[in-house]
């Protein structure tokens, strides 16, 4: 799994590229706890080139969703690959992220 973060319009991007399991959950939230440290309030979190979450990754952007809401930051999710989409979906976690089709619609939503 990579991670790479980009900017734009003053909102972090973070790019993941691979699956999200217990393996690289602990990579991410490494990632996360330094945007949090530096108070990022709004962050993007890319998943296009993501097939497969399991439910450590799901916990892990549920702790990542909780700790920016903490300080009045907003987390937004894009790109869902269909399979994904669905597991939000059944988990009812569609409810508690806001999702958008692309990051740059994401961006905007903030």
């Amino acid at each position: 799994m990579k991670i790479t973060k980009t900017t734009q319009q003053g909102v972090v991007i973070c790019h993941i590229n691979g699956d999200i399991d217990i393996n690289s959950s602990p990579d991410i939230r490494k990632t996360f706890a330094e945007l949090t440290a530096s108070y990022q309030k709004k962050i993007v979190i890319n998943l296009a080139e993501v097939s497969y979450i399991d439910s450590s990754g799901l916990a892990t952007l549920v702790e990542m969703l909780k700790k920016i809401k903490i300080y009045g930051g907003g987390l937004r999710l894009s790109n869902l690959a269909d399979k994904v989409k669905a597991l939000f979906e059944i988990t009812k976690l569609e409810k508690i992220f806001q999702i958008y089709d692309t990051a740059e619609q994401a961006v905007a939503g903030f």
